[in-house]
């Protein structure tokens, strides 16, 4: 962009310099005649041969690539995937179940009890009843997390895990959720307290903050705690990854290399940080698993976000989801605690025993916003999609990983699946883009010199 600015001012300026310079000395000329001169006219040359562009069908392409995934792989793939559209409602109906269970037995009027005979200070009864809130929630959910991330995982051949590792990593983030929570939630609270008819507002700037907090230490603090990191070992892959970087301004210096391997064969990279803590990581599999190209189409994707300001883009998208969201949970509890509060022992919504109507609002609520949630970060997905074939210039490199991703996503579902329950490009449309752009570069050297896609 500034190279096309600069180079329309010099072409400005020479034009104006032109007429400044040149109108007065053409003024005391004589005039004379137009010079003349012979135009040749020659018809262009006909082709003869189609052009390898004209040879080349994306649409054939895409589905020669969706074809070498098919019988039980695709089969798995569906329906692993498919499963995570009934997840969705039972997570929320269990949430909500925890909720009223806490509720109706007044369970969580004995904690805030608990946390009243502790301390007379307003702002300390929060912290003490949201550590034991987290640690009873955990137990009751423990069931269905334990199915969710182990059994179900290991049923469909994706996790590396035995159940020792499995409560290691488990522990690891009960831990990071309960001082998280423990933070936000007394700083929610506090904001409840400030304001209670305007706390939905102040309350999504809040957490807005504590999101891009999150974003900042999260690779650099939070994922060491479940992977080892050591700098990948120089090689021509390392340059070239260090080479996209710099020519995309990215301010890295170093590529890291991390673990994923102990706890799944999932193949992923990032360029994750802000505020100088930006690192570009990618795990082992990808390593092992994925050839040079398909790497560099990784990493053009994920260098994408980072180029495209995704992470605050993200921020922004889902601070008003947010304000949505807790402007809707202001006004369901407050008609929840008029009709059921008598029973609960709950009456005010800055009472932290109040916690777990809120929680199951918030389940109720992101459920019925699955597909605006996923169409959110789907789109950056496919910006990112765009901008990592542009710039890694491998199409079929991205179309392989494509279908490596598959073991875990469906590759081909109907327009309505995408729409709600695909938070990233189907593996169809991601496919497609790469052979589309394809298309588009075929008559270009590298492109010409590139891998034949199947047809």
């Amino acid at each position: 962009m500034r190279l096309g600015l600069k180079t329309i001012a010099a072409a400005m300026a020479l034009l104006f310099g032109t007429f400044l310079f040149a109108g007065p000395a053409a003024a005391q000329a004589t005039p004379a005649a137009a010079p003349t001169s012979t135009v040749a006219v020659q018809p262009l040359p006909t082709t003869s041969a189609p052009t390898a562009a004209q040879k080349f069908d994306p649409v054939k392409a895409t589905n020669a690539y969706l074809n070498q995934v098919s019988g039980a792989a695709r089969a798995n793939s569906d329906s692993y995937f498919e499963g995570g559209y009934y997840l969705i409602l039972v997570d929320a109906l269990y949430a909500v179940a925890v909720s009223a269970l806490l509720l109706w037995l007044r369970i969580s009027a004995a904690m805030r009890n608990i946390a009243v005979g502790v301390t007379r200070s307003r702002f300390w009864q929060v912290p003490i009843y949201v550590l034991m809130y987290v640690a009873l929630v955990a137990v009751l959910t423990f069931p269905l997390t334990v199915y969710e991330d182990f059994f179900r995982e290991h049923a469909y051949g994706l996790s590396n895990q035995n159940f020792a590792q499995y409560m290691r990593d488990f522990a690891v983030v009960f831990g990071v959720e309960l001082v998280a929570a423990t933070v936000v939630l007394t700083v929610i609270y506090a904001v409840i307290r400030a304001t209670p008819r305007m706390w939905w507002l102040w309350g999504t700037l809040v957490a807005v903050a504590f999101l891009a907090v999150g974003a900042t230490v999260g690779p650099v603090f939070i994922a060491p705690l479940f992977n080892t990191y050591t700098s990948l070992k120089d090689g021509p892959v390392k340059q070239e990854i260090l080479s996209l970087a710099r020519g995309n301004g990215i301010p890295a210096t170093d590529v890291y290399e991390f673990d994923a391997s102990k706890q799944s064969k999932r193949v992923s990279a990032n360029v994750s940080g802000l505020f100088g803590t930006t690192r570009i990581s990618l795990n082992d599999n990808l390593i092992k698993r994925c050839t040079p190209a398909e790497i560099m189409a990784v990493l053009g994707h994920e260098m994408g976000h980072y180029v495209l300001n995704h992470a605050a883009l993200l921020l922004t998208w889902m601070g008003l989801l947010f304000l949505v969201a807790f402007a809707f949970l202001n006004w369901g509890f407050r008609i929840l605690a008029d009709i059921f509060g008598g029973n609960w022992d709950v009456r005010t919504i800055d009472d932290p025993a109040g916690l777990p109507v809120l929680a199951a609002l918030a389940s109720v609520f992101f459920m019925l916003a699955t597909p605006i949630s996923n169409t959110i970060t789907r789109t950056a997905e496919a910006q990112a999609d765009i901008f990592g074939v542009n710039t890694a210039r491998q199409p079929d490199g991205f179309a392989t990983v494509t279908l490596k991703l598959s073991e875990y996503r469906k590759l081909d579902p109907s327009p309505w699946e995408e729409f709600i329950f695909y938070d990233h490009p189907s593996g169809h449309t991601r496919i497609w883009t790469a052979m589309r752009w394809k298309a588009a570069h075929l008559n270009e050297p590298d492109i010409k010199a590139g891998p034949v896609s199947p047809q």
